[in-house]
């Protein structure tokens, strides 16, 4: 009897699926949906990818960088303006005769006790100071959040027949000296008003204009000029820089705006 062919013992016919496991071959049993050992999942970070939730959009307004700062008055020439502004007060009211400086809070107020003292340098007489809160005179109450009332001191002299000065930091628009020439109608009659001011930044609009300037600042309205002085913020300097985005307007801001 002849020999079975060698070929035909178990092997597979060249045509034929190989039912065997191949060593290295995916097993037949394993889940399609499966992902491999080293596979990545599809929902997994990989290692180094950033979480989404990792760096959140900050809320609010964006601050403006350090370097759109510009400090435009050191200490010694807001010290130098302070004591210019003195002397053109004593040249034009004749020795500071009768003359009453009145402060708007907040920075004017030191401002004016700061000119007081200068003036008793030169002169050797105490010249009478104090301040006036012009809160519920400004035309903006009802569009803006109610703010809290400062204080208005004035000299036991009064201000009845006397020449008084604002002092103020910075103007503006004019709309603050606006307010403090309605105040002082409420406390007296002054024989002439005048105003000092630290800054005069422009952009005026009313006519108003100051009778005493520290330093004639040009600006845009997209900056914002900053008074610091070391009885509020413990040091001396004027920063200029730019404006903050405001902040969209919702239900409770509509409306409000400078």
């Amino acid at each position: 009897m002849r020999a079975a062919d060698p070929a035909g013992r178990g092997a597979a016919h060249p045509g034929a699926a190989n039912t065997g496991a191949t060593p290295g071959a995916a097993s037949p049993s394993a889940t399609p949906g499966a992902a491999s050992p080293g596979a990545a999942s599809p929902g997994a970070a990989s290692p180094g990818a950033a979480s989404p939730s990792a760096h959140p959009r900050a809320a609010g307004p964006v601050h403006p960088p350090a370097a759109d700062r510009k400090v435009v008055l050191e200490a010694a020439e807001i010290r130098r303006a302070l004591t210019r502004i003195a002397h053109e007060i004593l040249e034009r009211t004749d020795g500071a005769a009768g003359v009453v400086l009145l402060g708007i809070p907040t920075r004017g107020v030191p401002l004016a006790a700061r000119l007081s003292e200068r003036i008793e340098q030169v002169e050797g007489q105490a010249v009478p100071h104090g301040s006036l809160d012009v809160t519920m005179y400004r035309d903006d109450l009802r569009l803006r959040p109610a703010r809290a009332l400062g204080h208005t001191d004035v000299p036991a002299t009064g201000i009845d027949g006397a020449e008084v000065v604002l002092v103020d930091d910075v103007l503006y628009s004019g709309r603050t000296v606006r307010a403090a020439l309605d105040a002082l109608n409420d406390l007296g009659r002054p024989r002439a008003v005048q105003l000092a001011v630290l800054i005069d930044r422009g952009h005026r609009e009313l006519p108003i204009r100051a009778d005493y300037v520290g330093k004639n600042l040009p600006t845009s309205t997209q900056e914002v000029v900053r008074v610091l002085l070391s009885e509020v913020d413990g040091e001396d300097a004027v920063i200029l820089g730019r404006a903050a985005p405001a902040p969209p307007a919702g239900p409770a801001s509509a409306g409000a705006g400078q």
